[in-house]
């Protein structure tokens, strides 16, 4: 637990204590976001035909060091990169490879999980390759619009289920 936290009281049907945060740890936690957010931001312009889903990854694990920062997933469970790059019709968790060379008309999702002063900036983002089919293009757009929806009803009191309703009414 970090100093400024401090722990409320143990919920019945939680595995622990409820801590609250003070407004330094969610700057704290705004600051690994954006890092996150920012890696992103960088690699999309490395997103061309030819390149290998590891040449992404290492650009992604020098910008991450560079900042101050770790990746969260080199070696967790023994997995050593950067960033997860799911290609196409992979779902989630693609492994980068220098095998993996990107194609026109590839779409693939760059998950991104950053540790910065202790706290984790996790996101990812999809991107097209070259000319990028119709509907995959359709598929990138919906599918923002969809968190962008969903998070326009988030605040206290929200229901989960209130986000999962506006999600596949979009979709």
């Amino acid at each position: 637990m970090l100093p400024a936290q401090r722990q409320l009281y143990n919920h019945p049907d939680s595995a622990g204590p409820i801590t609250l945060h003070t407004a330094d740890d969610f700057e704290g936690m705004r600051a690994a976001g954006r890092l996150a957010a920012e890696a992103l931001d960088m690699i999309t312009e490395f997103v061309v035909e030819g390149v290998s889903t590891a040449a992404l990854d290492k650009r992604i694990q020098a910008f991450v060091e560079g900042a101050g920062a770790v990746s969260a997933t080199i070696g967790y469970r023994g997995y050593q990169h950067a960033s997860c790059i799911s290609l196409n019709e992979v779902v989630c968790h693609g492994i980068p490879s220098d095998n993996t060379r990107l194609e026109d008309k590839d779409i693939l999702n760059i998950d991104v999980t950053v540790i910065k002063d202790g706290w984790h900036g996790d996101t990812s983002i999809m991107v097209g390759v070259g000319d990028v089919a119709p509907h995959a293009e359709r598929l990138m757009r919906i599918t923002q619009e969809c968190l962008y929806q969903a998070l326009a009803l988030v605040k206290p009191g929200a229901a989960l289920g209130d986000l999962g309703h506006v999600i596949q009414q979009h979709a």
